[in-house]
């Protein structure tokens, strides 16, 4: 299928690794240019490299930039003043009690996963509408329909990324703007490699036999019963930036594995 993506500027937050890389290179994949951004210019460099690597002859720039601040978020439209397609996929994660999530936490964690979205697409929904064309991606959570219990910060800011796709599509009713969120569920990235492993060597268990007991235990609804891959999410992300997609907006889409149990 032909996406229609060939020559639109894309921008991915946080991808210089995990979901974010492999949205990066399936982008590319489809001849878009692409905008990879990260926290620091080593880690950019580096995603630089692996892409033009996996991709010869692809048209790939990046930006070191914290966009969980409001002065990240302005240096990176400073240097890309327009974008095409816009995925918000930079976040953070942190089990922790809910009686051990401090004000300082909830504030750092609604700035990293929903204010930095929000800033940029603020500024970037001003030009996708006036060229009536454009594509915003949110990459919520399941954990944002089914807060977890062992980090309810993190599940919150992902509801409030649903609620900000959805009013925001609203506001675009009668263009070829479209915002949507997609909701990963437990997905092999870098941050959750580092989790497993963490638990693994506390508990004295292989990575396998972690995955297997988290399945069994705090994610027993899910159907395919293991991690996704990285790319596997980004291949219904780069479908929802795609001019395909135009008729899917104001849509929360689930690429979980099957963990929330409902058919709609």
């Amino acid at each position: 299928m032909e996406l229609g993506l060939r020559s639109k500027l894309a921008l991915v937050t946080g991808s210089t690794a995990g979901i974010g890389l492999a949205t990066a290179e399936a982008l590319l994949r489809e001849g878009a240019d692409v905008i990879v951004n990260g926290r620091t210019n080593t880690r950019v460099e580096q995603a630089l490299a692996r892409l033009r690597s996996a991709v010869p002859g692809c048209r790939v720039e990046g930006v070191a930039a914290d966009v969980s601040t409001a002065a990240g978020c302005q240096s990176l439209i400073e240097r890309f003043a327009q974008v095409d397609v816009l995925v918000n996929n930079m976040g953070v994660f942190e089990p922790k009690p809910f009686g051990e999530i401090s004000d300082a936490d909830w504030l750092r964690f609604f700035e990293a996963n929903v204010l930095s979205g929000v800033r940029l697409a603020r500024h970037y929904v001003t030009g996708m509408r006036a060229r009536n064309w454009g594509r915003i991606v949110f990459v919520s959570s399941e954990s944002g329909l089914q807060i977890p219990t062992e980090m309810i910060h993190y599940g919150v800011t992902k509801t409030a990324q649903i609620a900000v796709a959805r009013g925001l599509a609203e506001t675009l009713a009668g263009t070829n703007v479209t915002v949507n969120s997609v909701l990963p569920g437990p997905t092999a990235s870098e941050g959750v490699g580092r989790f497993v492993e963490n638990l693994a060597r506390s508990a004295g268990k292989d990575a396998a036999t972690v995955e297997r007991e988290f399945f069994a235990t705090a994610r027993p609804s899910s159907i395919i019963q293991r991690f996704a891959t990285a790319a596997e999410v980004a291949a219904l992300i780069v479908y929802t930036c795609s001019a395909q997609a135009s008729a899917t907006t104001g849509a929360a889409l689930r690429v979980d594995g099957g963990v929330v149990r409902a058919i709609a």
